[in-house]
Formats: structure tokens, C-alpha cells, sequence
């Protein structure tokens, strides 16, 4: 019999049938009516979920490509930019920001903390004067979700533009770009819109648009205004990937049909079962334990167990994916994955096969009390 995989990173995500089903029809011409009635809805939904009135451009591409493709818009090779980093994803900002020519201000946190407004305003003051701030929302290799908000706040009222990586935020929890005066944010096609990997997103306010026609790095396939130029005539300077785009005017539809509130909570949920059953099990959380945290937990295992170990016995005892810890914390933090096609009964599945798992591994740990624990505090929060 064909094993049961389940996958439960925080990226790639499960994808809804609906949304599979639509990858399976027949590839159709990206200049025909058919796909330009699919692509413009695929770029107003866009702007709900981004909670925009301004372009949202899509790029055939990873997350990264559409980083780059911020970097490569707003940079002429000197400029002063700024990266505020705690984890793996902001010292990519850093380091598409080097490769560009900027000059760069990296203020590094420890990885795992929460980036604090203070934290920003002191590198400002000590940087001069910098033109780009570039924040991540949600940091996936430690579990952390900082107050994008009152960052974008700060790098405002130093009169720098903000840009913002929300690859795994968007969809999940709270973002207003509009609202916040962010500039830019970045996502993808394969987190919370429950789409595969293949497609990304930009917003762009009429500043940074400003910005980049004052740039002087060179682009071409992530250049916005050709970009910007072809979606107003429901157009894309290159092939895009036809048939995920279609699967994510599917997801978006689903998405929307939701609510993004309904959503938020969703996540909220999920979130705070996954961190309650992994007390539970006496388990030390690394990332943090409040509702903010709702897209990925990231665990300490117990003393004596690599999380490496863990990752794999997970996958090849049981086939569940979750993910390891990057970097320097590779073995030290493994992390369950719960933003976009999740239910309770996911995060269960996952808290009970690690229970067996460290069980085996000589940790003392109480049969079923991750999974009782986590669907109490899901029920506890049912009417948030």
C-alpha cells in the first residue's frame, strides 16, 4: 500500500484539492482571453489579501527571485540600506543587498529574538542616513513574528522606505501595507496561499515606484515597471507559469471566501494547540509562546536528542515532514509547520507521532497528553 505522507513545514504547504484539481486541466496560451480573465482576477485578489489600493506585481519565481527583485529596484550601487536581522531570512536581505552594491547596515539580533522598535531606532540613529529598510515579518527558521507595524513606524519616520518579506505571513497573520505606510512587501505563491512553489508577489506604494525609476542596478526579468507596464494591459513580459496561476485564483478564491479575520484566528488556533501540546509533553519552546507566533513553532528537544534525529524519524517511521533548524541551529530546534490547508487534526497527527518518537528516544513522556492538551486549547479559543 502507498505510504500516507503528510507535510507539515512552513513551506511548502498542503494545498487544497480544489487547488490540485485545477493544475491537472489543460495548459492554456498566456495571451489568450481565457487566462487574462483568470490573471486579472489572480492580481485584484492580490490586493485584498495585501490589503492594498496600489499594483501588485507577479513574477514566475521563488520568494527570493521577488526579495531580489526589491533590492534590484531600490538600489543604485552606494546607497546606505538597512537590514534588521534575527534569523536565516533577514541575513538573505543582507546578502541580496551586498550582491547589489548597497551600502549596507546589517544590525543582527540574536537569532530567535523579537525585533523591537528600539532595536531599529538605534541602528538608524547610529547608520546616518539610509534610504531602504528592510524588515522580515515572519521569521520561519526561528518561529518568530515581530510587530511589523511599529518597525515600519520607525524606518518611516527616519524617512526611509520599507520593505518588507511576509513570504510566510501573508494570508496568515495580520498585515496592512496600506495601513502600516509599508512600501514593499514580498510573499509567494507556496506558504499561506496554499498554492504550489512557482509564483511570487511585490506590492510597490507610488514612493517606491519613485524610488526605483531613480535606480541605477541593473535588471531585467524583476524589472517592475515592465512588469507594471504588461499587468495593466492584463499582459506579462515573460511566460509565467500558467497553470499555478490558475491554482492560485482557486486558492485565493478559498482564501477570500474564508475571510482573512477567519483566517488570522485559524492560525491563532492552530498556533497556540501546537505550543500547548509541546508543553505538554515538557518540551521547551523556542520560538515564542504567544498568539503573534502563529505560523511556525519551533521546539527544543529534550536534552540528549538531536532534532535531527527527530526530523528524520518523523519522516521515515511515519511520513511526516517537518523542518529542521537552519543554519547554526540545525539539531538544536526542529519546527511543526501550521499556516495555510491546516486543521487541529494536523497538528495532533504531528504532536502524537513526536511523542512516540522521543518516547523512543528515552524521553519520559506521558502517552497522549500532547494531542489532549492541544485539542483543549483549541476548544478553549473556538469563539475568538
Amino acid at each position: 500500500m502507498a505510504e500516507k505522507r503528510y507535510l507539515m513545514t512552513p513551506g511548502p504547504t498542503p494545498v487544497p484539492p480544489e487547488v490540485l484539481a485545477e493544475l491537472a486541466r489543460p495548459v492554456i496560451h498566456h495571451r489568450e482571453r481565457d487566462y487574462r480573465e483568470i490573471y486579472g482576477r489572480c492580481l485584484v485578489r492580490l490586493r485584498e489579501v495585501y490589503r492594498t489600493e496600489h499594483d501588485v506585481l507577479m513574477f514566475t519565481s521563488s520568494g527570493t527571485g521577488a526579495l531580489e527583485s526589491a533590492v534590484a529596484n531600490l538600489t543604485s550601487p552606494g546607497d546606505r540600506q538597512l537590514v534588521l536581522s534575527a534569523g536565516n531570512f533577514g541575513e538573505r536581505w543582507a546578502g541580496i543587498g551586498r550582491a547589489f552594491g548597497a551600502d549596507l547596515v546589517h544590525a543582527r539580533l540574536e537569532w530567535g529574538e523579537t525585533p523591537e522598535a528600539e532595536d531599529l531606532r538605534s541602528a538608524l540613529a547610529e547608520a546616518g542616513d539610509v534610504r531602504v529598510v528592510y524588515l522580515t515579518h515572519s521569521e520561519t527558521s526561528t518561529g518568530v513574528v515581530c510587530d511589523v507595524q511599529s518597525l515600519a513606524a520607525v524606518a518611516k519616520d527616519a524617512g526611509a522606505l520599507v520593505v518588507v518579506d511576509a513570504v510566510s505571513s501573508l494570508g496568515a497573520v495580520p498585515l496592512e501595507t496600506d495601513a502600516w505606510g509599508i512600501d514593499v512587501v514580498v510573499s509567494g505563491s507556496q506558504k499561506a496561499l496554499m498554492t504550489p512553489p512557482g509564483i511570487a508577489f511585490v506590492s510597490v506604494s507610488p514612493e517606491a515606484l519613485e524610488a526605483a525609476g531613480r535606480s541605477s542596478a541593473q535588471r531585467y526579468v524583476f524589472d517592475w515597471e515592465r512588469t507594471r507596464n504588461a499587468q495593466a494591459k492584463l499582459d506579462a513580459p515573460f511566460t509565467p507559469a500558467v497553470s499555478i496561476v490558475r491554482a492560485l485564483d482557486v486558492a485565493l478564491g478559498l482564501l477570500l471566501d474564508e475571510g482573512l479575520e477567519e483566517g488570522f484566528n485559524r492560525h491563532a488556533r492552530l498556533g497556540r494547540a501546537c505550543r500547548e501540546g509541546a508543553k505538554a509533553m515538557g518540551l521547551e519552546l523556542f520560538s515564542p509562546d504567544e498568539d503573534r507566533s502563529a505560523v511556525v513553532t519551533a521546539i527544543r528537544p529534550p536534552e540528549g536528542v538531536d532534532a535531527t534525529e527527530v526530523v528524520s524519524a518523523l519522516r521515515d517511521r511515519f511520513g511526516i515532514t517537518i523542518a529542521n533548524g537552519q543554519g547554526a541551529l540545525k539539531g538544536k530546534i526542529f519546527r511543526i509547520g501550521h499556516i495555510g490547508w491546516f486543521d487541529v487534526f494536523d497538528i495532533t497527527t504531528a504532536l502524537a507521532a513526536v511523542e512516540l518518537v522521543l518516547a523512543d528516544a528515552g524521553a519520559e513522556i506521558e502517552r497522549g497528553i500532547a494531542v489532549t492538551r492541544a485539542l483543549d486549547a483549541w476548544a478553549e479559543h473556538a469563539a475568538v
